[in-house]
Protein backbone atom coordinates (compact mmCIF):
# COMPACT_ATOMS: atom_id res chain seq x y z
CA UNK A 1 0.00 0.00 0.00
CA UNK A 2 3.25 2.20 0.09
CA UNK A 3 5.67 3.04 -1.67
CA UNK A 4 9.61 1.48 -0.75
CA UNK A 5 13.00 2.12 -1.29
CA UNK A 6 15.85 -0.82 -0.60
CA UNK A 7 19.70 0.14 -1.16
CA UNK A 8 20.87 -3.07 -2.62
CA UNK A 9 24.38 -2.27 -2.93
CA UNK A 10 26.95 0.56 -4.10
CA UNK A 11 30.25 0.95 -5.62
CA UNK A 12 32.81 3.58 -3.92
CA UNK A 13 33.71 6.01 -1.46
CA UNK A 14 34.65 9.86 -0.99
CA UNK A 15 38.69 8.35 -1.47
CA UNK A 16 37.33 6.74 -4.65
CA UNK A 17 35.91 9.72 -6.16
CA UNK A 18 39.15 12.14 -4.89
CA UNK A 19 41.52 9.46 -6.72
CA UNK A 20 39.88 10.33 -9.75
CA UNK A 21 40.03 13.75 -9.81
CA UNK A 22 43.68 13.56 -8.82
CA UNK A 23 44.21 10.88 -11.62
CA UNK A 24 45.84 14.60 -13.86
CA UNK A 25 48.33 14.49 -11.26
CA UNK A 26 48.59 11.88 -8.80
CA UNK A 27 46.21 9.36 -7.55
CA UNK A 28 48.56 8.44 -5.01
CA UNK A 29 46.77 9.20 -1.43
CA UNK A 30 49.01 10.70 1.37
CA UNK A 31 47.98 11.54 4.94
CA UNK A 32 48.19 15.26 3.68
CA UNK A 33 46.16 14.74 0.80
CA UNK A 34 43.55 12.58 2.74
CA UNK A 35 42.80 15.72 4.76
CA UNK A 36 41.95 17.61 1.69
CA UNK A 37 39.57 15.06 0.24
CA UNK A 38 36.27 17.01 1.74
CA UNK A 39 37.71 20.36 0.28
CA UNK A 40 38.37 18.98 -3.21
CA UNK A 41 35.09 17.32 -3.08
CA UNK A 42 33.58 21.04 -2.36
CA UNK A 43 35.18 22.05 -5.16
CA UNK A 44 34.26 19.21 -7.83
CA UNK A 45 30.58 20.20 -6.72
CA UNK A 46 30.40 23.50 -6.46
CA UNK A 47 32.70 24.66 -10.24
CA UNK A 48 30.14 21.68 -11.98
CA UNK A 49 33.16 19.46 -12.26
CA UNK A 50 31.44 16.28 -11.85
CA UNK A 51 33.00 13.52 -13.63
CA UNK A 52 34.67 12.06 -11.12
CA UNK A 53 31.50 11.65 -8.83
CA UNK A 54 30.40 9.23 -11.30
CA UNK A 55 33.09 6.77 -10.58
CA UNK A 56 30.86 5.61 -8.00
CA UNK A 57 27.10 3.84 -7.65
CA UNK A 58 24.64 3.29 -6.12
CA UNK A 59 21.92 0.44 -6.81
CA UNK A 60 18.22 0.65 -5.49
CA UNK A 61 14.97 -1.79 -5.72
CA UNK A 62 11.99 0.46 -5.27
CA UNK A 63 8.20 -0.28 -5.59
CA UNK A 64 6.11 2.61 -6.89
CA UNK A 65 2.87 3.56 -8.40
CA UNK A 66 2.87 4.67 -12.10
CA UNK A 67 3.37 8.83 -11.15
CA UNK A 68 6.43 7.88 -9.70
CA UNK A 69 7.43 5.22 -12.12
CA UNK A 70 7.38 7.82 -14.87
CA UNK A 71 9.29 10.62 -12.62
CA UNK A 72 12.09 8.26 -12.60
CA UNK A 73 11.82 7.56 -16.29
CA UNK A 74 12.63 11.01 -17.08
CA UNK A 75 16.08 10.29 -15.46
CA UNK A 76 18.49 8.51 -18.20
CA UNK A 77 21.93 9.91 -18.13
CA UNK A 78 23.96 7.81 -15.50
CA UNK A 79 20.69 6.49 -14.54
CA UNK A 80 20.20 2.39 -15.35
CA UNK A 81 16.65 1.24 -14.65
CA UNK A 82 14.85 -2.22 -15.10
CA UNK A 83 10.78 -3.08 -13.68
CA UNK A 84 8.17 -5.10 -14.09
CA UNK A 85 6.50 -5.71 -17.20
CA UNK A 86 2.81 -6.76 -17.29
CA UNK A 87 3.45 -7.44 -20.66
CA UNK A 88 6.02 -10.35 -19.84
CA UNK A 89 4.00 -11.67 -17.13
CA UNK A 90 1.03 -11.44 -15.20
CA UNK A 91 1.14 -9.43 -12.33
CA UNK A 92 0.00 -11.96 -9.40
CA UNK A 93 0.59 -9.53 -6.32
CA UNK A 94 -1.99 -7.05 -7.18
CA UNK A 95 0.12 -4.26 -5.24
CA UNK A 96 -1.24 -0.42 -5.29
CA UNK A 97 -0.56 2.53 -3.87
CA UNK A 98 -3.21 4.69 -1.84
CA UNK A 99 -2.04 8.42 -1.15
CA UNK A 100 -0.83 9.02 2.95
CA UNK A 101 -2.31 12.31 3.33
CA UNK A 102 -5.75 10.86 1.99
CA UNK A 103 -5.50 8.67 5.51
CA UNK A 104 -9.01 10.07 7.71
CA UNK A 105 -10.15 12.24 5.42
CA UNK A 106 -13.95 11.89 5.15
CA UNK A 107 -15.39 15.21 2.74
CA UNK A 108 -18.76 16.25 2.16
CA UNK A 109 -19.94 15.50 -1.49
CA UNK A 110 -22.51 17.25 -3.06
CA UNK A 111 -22.42 14.59 -6.19
CA UNK A 112 -23.99 11.93 -4.42
CA UNK A 113 -27.61 10.29 -6.37
CA UNK A 114 -28.75 7.28 -4.72
CA UNK A 115 -31.44 7.15 -7.70
CA UNK A 116 -33.97 8.51 -4.77
CA UNK A 117 -37.45 10.79 -5.31
CA UNK A 118 -35.68 13.77 -3.87
CA UNK A 119 -32.43 13.57 -6.41
CA UNK A 120 -29.06 14.46 -5.51
CA UNK A 121 -28.40 14.88 -1.86
CA UNK A 122 -25.02 15.58 0.67
CA UNK A 123 -23.17 12.57 1.05
CA UNK A 124 -19.78 12.61 3.65
CA UNK A 125 -17.32 10.00 1.54
CA UNK A 126 -13.80 8.48 2.47
CA UNK A 127 -11.90 8.79 -0.79
CA UNK A 128 -9.33 6.93 0.23
CA UNK A 129 -11.45 4.01 1.05
CA UNK A 130 -13.52 4.47 -2.25
CA UNK A 131 -9.79 4.61 -3.70
CA UNK A 132 -9.08 1.12 -2.13
CA UNK A 133 -12.02 -0.44 -3.09
CA UNK A 134 -11.54 0.51 -7.06
CA UNK A 135 -8.35 -0.88 -7.58
CA UNK A 136 -9.67 -4.11 -5.68
CA UNK A 137 -12.20 -3.87 -8.39
CA UNK A 138 -9.90 -3.08 -11.21
CA UNK A 139 -7.50 -6.06 -10.12
CA UNK A 140 -10.20 -8.54 -10.30
CA UNK A 141 -11.40 -7.49 -13.72
CA UNK A 142 -7.79 -7.33 -15.00
CA UNK A 143 -7.31 -11.11 -13.86
CA UNK A 144 -10.98 -12.14 -15.11
CA UNK A 145 -9.72 -10.27 -18.32
CA UNK A 146 -6.65 -12.06 -18.95
CA UNK A 147 -7.94 -15.39 -17.96
CA UNK A 148 -10.63 -15.01 -20.42
CA UNK A 149 -9.09 -13.91 -23.46
CA UNK A 150 -6.03 -15.47 -23.42
CA UNK A 151 -7.58 -18.92 -25.31
CA UNK A 152 -9.12 -16.23 -27.89
CA UNK A 153 -6.23 -14.03 -28.53
CA UNK A 154 -3.40 -16.02 -26.96
CA UNK A 155 -1.72 -15.44 -23.86
CA UNK A 156 0.75 -12.75 -25.27
CA UNK A 157 -2.14 -10.55 -26.72
CA UNK A 158 -4.24 -11.17 -23.76
CA UNK A 159 -1.05 -9.90 -21.19
CA UNK A 160 -0.85 -7.21 -23.27
CA UNK A 161 -4.26 -5.72 -23.31
CA UNK A 162 -5.33 -7.03 -19.56
CA UNK A 163 -3.34 -4.57 -18.02
CA UNK A 164 -5.69 -1.72 -19.10
CA UNK A 165 -7.19 -2.52 -16.49
CA UNK A 166 -4.60 -1.76 -14.02
CA UNK A 167 -5.19 1.77 -12.45
CA UNK A 168 -2.56 4.47 -12.22
CA UNK A 169 -1.83 3.62 -8.30
CA UNK A 170 -0.87 0.08 -9.68
CA UNK A 171 2.41 -0.42 -7.99
CA UNK A 172 5.73 -1.94 -9.99
CA UNK A 173 9.00 -2.85 -8.48
CA UNK A 174 12.19 -1.71 -10.48
CA UNK A 175 15.69 -2.40 -10.19
CA UNK A 176 17.35 1.31 -10.65
CA UNK A 177 20.94 2.44 -10.11
CA UNK A 178 22.30 5.86 -10.13
CA UNK A 179 25.98 6.93 -10.43
CA UNK A 180 26.71 9.85 -7.91
CA UNK A 181 26.55 12.79 -10.28
CA UNK A 182 22.98 11.08 -11.81
CA UNK A 183 22.03 10.94 -8.28
CA UNK A 184 22.76 14.22 -6.53
CA UNK A 185 20.40 15.35 -9.94
CA UNK A 186 18.40 13.42 -8.98
CA UNK A 187 18.11 14.45 -5.88
CA UNK A 188 17.86 17.81 -6.51
CA UNK A 189 14.90 17.76 -8.57
CA UNK A 190 12.87 15.47 -6.43
CA UNK A 191 13.81 15.99 -2.84
CA UNK A 192 11.99 19.89 -3.44
CA UNK A 193 9.28 21.41 -2.55
CA UNK A 194 8.43 21.62 -6.37
CA UNK A 195 8.50 18.00 -6.99
CA UNK A 196 4.99 15.45 -6.17
CA UNK A 197 5.09 13.93 -2.78
CA UNK A 198 5.30 10.17 -3.84
CA UNK A 199 8.38 11.00 -5.30
CA UNK A 200 9.72 13.57 -3.02
CA UNK A 201 9.44 10.60 -0.60
CA UNK A 202 11.18 8.36 -2.42
CA UNK A 203 14.02 10.48 -2.73
CA UNK A 204 14.24 11.40 0.90
CA UNK A 205 14.30 7.51 1.85
CA UNK A 206 16.99 6.66 -0.79
CA UNK A 207 19.14 9.50 0.61
CA UNK A 208 18.81 8.33 4.25
CA UNK A 209 19.28 4.58 3.16
CA UNK A 210 22.73 5.68 1.31
CA UNK A 211 23.55 8.09 4.54
CA UNK A 212 22.97 4.89 6.95
CA UNK A 213 25.56 2.74 5.35
CA UNK A 214 28.06 1.27 6.93
CA UNK A 215 31.19 3.37 8.23
CA UNK A 216 29.01 6.59 5.86
CA UNK A 217 31.52 6.21 2.59
CA UNK A 218 30.03 9.15 0.81
CA UNK A 219 29.99 11.11 4.11
CA UNK A 220 31.93 14.01 2.05
CA UNK A 221 29.96 13.54 -0.91
CA UNK A 222 26.92 14.51 0.38
CA UNK A 223 28.33 17.42 2.48
CA UNK A 224 29.90 18.85 -1.20
CA UNK A 225 26.07 18.75 -2.65
CA UNK A 226 24.66 20.39 0.36
CA UNK A 227 22.64 16.80 0.36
Amino acid sequence: MTNKVELIGHYGDDTIIAQSAWTSTSRDITEEKRSRIGSLLEMLASEGHHTPFEKSMLHFLVTVDQATHIHLLKHRIGVSINGESARYKELKEDKYYLPEDWGGLIVESQLYDDGGWDGPRNKMIDWKERLDNFSEEANKLYHECLAELSPVLGRKRAKESARFFKTFNSQITMDISFNWRSFAHFLHLRNSEHAQVEVRELAQQMLQQVKQIEGNPFELTIKAFKL
